[in-house]
This record gives C-alpha cells, sequence and structure tokens, in this order.
C-alpha cells in the first residue's frame, strides 16, 4: 500500500451540509476500495489564484490515505464525473513527506530535525 494525497477544490456554492456530503463520499470512495484514510484536512472557502469556471473562490479539502495504486483510477473517474468538484490532484507521497505531515500535525517544527543549544 502507497501513501497518497488527494486535495479537492469544491465550487464555493455548496451549502455546508453539501460539502460535508461531498468530503465523506470521497472519504468513503476510499475506504469502500480498501483505503484507508490517515488525515482529513477541511481548508474551507479560500481565493484560486485564477478564475475556474469563471469562479474566484473554492471550497478545499485534503485528504491523506493509504491504498493500492489500482484505487486511484477509481478514484479519478468519481472525481471527473462530479459536477462539483472544480480540480482535484492525487500526490503520492514518500517516507519523507509523511513523516514531514505528521510533524507538522503535532506543532513540532517541521523544518528542522534537531534543536540547537
Amino acid at each position: 500500500m502507497m501513501n497518497y494525497e488527494l486535495m479537492v477544490i469544491f465550487t464555493p456554492v455548496l451549502s455546508e451540509d453539501d460539502y460535508k456530503a461531498a468530503q465523506k463520499k470521497f472519504a468513503d470512495v476510499i475506504k469502500d476500495n480498501g483505503g484507508e484514510i490517515t488525515h482529513e484536512n477541511p481548508w474551507g472557502l479560500r481565493s484560486l489564484a485564477y478564475p475556474i469556471r469563471k469562479k474566484t473562490t473554492g471550497m478545499y479539502v485534503v485528504l491523506e490515505y493509504n491504498a493500492p495504486s489500482d484505487l486511484n483510477e477509481k478514484l479519478k473517474i468519481q472525481l471527473n464525473r462530479d459536477e462539483n468538484v472544480l480540480r482535484h490532484m492525487i500526490t503520492a507521497l514518500d517516507k519523507h513527506a509523511v513523516a514531514y505531515n505528521g510533524r507538522k500535525r503535532h506543532g513540532v517544527n517541521a523544518e528542522s530535525k534537531t534543536t540547537e543549544a
């Protein structure tokens, strides 16, 4: 099983309930196909660097998960079919990225591993 990170930008016209339901939908796709969610980070409404489909804001969510590599194709199909998804990106994480994200989540200085006296 490999480590992955999924970032999804949803359309900003979603209500809070629809936004949470959309997050749960993609988390369930991962779980139902043999994956495991390690961390879920909803960013909420953010400005976009450039307009996408004439929208200047989007609702972001980032999921970190462990899954077999064939899951990503099934996930991409679901993401492309959903009309509420403006953009998505799946990134494979190596062991250093996983360690960095873990340190960052737990409040440890993510930049340095040792402290100098």
